[in-house]
């Protein structure tokens, strides 16, 4: 699969099999998470990777009802934020490398087959909190988002298409206001 149909090919999968995801699979994924651009090469990003049941279950609920698909996946992936690596001068472009490795992860598993769905975590206080607590996390160590990985269910595998170029989005040399 080339790279522009990984772009507009992957679809938010939210129901998946129980088959499992390989070692090899899974380190794949991690290290396209680990490819992206960070602000200075800080690489202000840490992952925990979750496969027990019942911790993606108390995962799902301290994340809130959208992300209850993590109760199904066959992994979760949590993107964290690690404060003592962020850009001194901006610490705030962690936000950003962060979203940068999850959109690197969920391209490579789709590119491999597999899909997932993204759960925001940050910048909502009780998800952040609920987090933080399951995971016995340092206060360096930022919950960003959580991300559901596993082999789509048949109504999931031909999901329509969403997104694509909008004409009326794009402005060039200028804003120019669009009605």
């Amino acid at each position: 699969m080339n790279i522009i149909e990984a772009i507009s090919g992957r679809r938010s999968v939210r129901r998946f099999t129980s088959r499992p995801i390989s070692d090899g699979d899974l380190h794949t994924i991690l290290c396209a998470g680990m490819s992206g651009p960070s602000a200075v090469n800080a690489r202000p990003w840490s992952f925990i990777v979750v496969r027990d049941r019942d911790t993606l279950s108390r995962m799902a609920d301290g994340n809130g009802a959208a992300a209850q698909p993590l109760k199904g996946a066959a992994l979760g992936i949590m993107v964290l934020g690690d404060m003592t690596r962020a850009f001194e001068r901006a610490p705030d472009y962690w936000v950003i490398d962060g979203s940068i490795a999850a959109q690197n992860m969920i391209l490579a598993a789709h590119g491999l087959g597999i899909g997932s769905v993204w759960l925001g975590t940050w910048p909502q206080k009780e998800k952040i909190d609920a987090q933080r607590r399951l995971f016995e996390l340092p206060e360096s160590a930022v919950p960003h988002s959580i991300i559901a990985f596993g082999y789509p269910d048949e109504s999931q595998k031909d999901l329509p298409a969403r997104g694509g170029y909008e004409e009326g989005r794009v402005h060039f040399e200028k804003w120019t206001r669009k009605d």
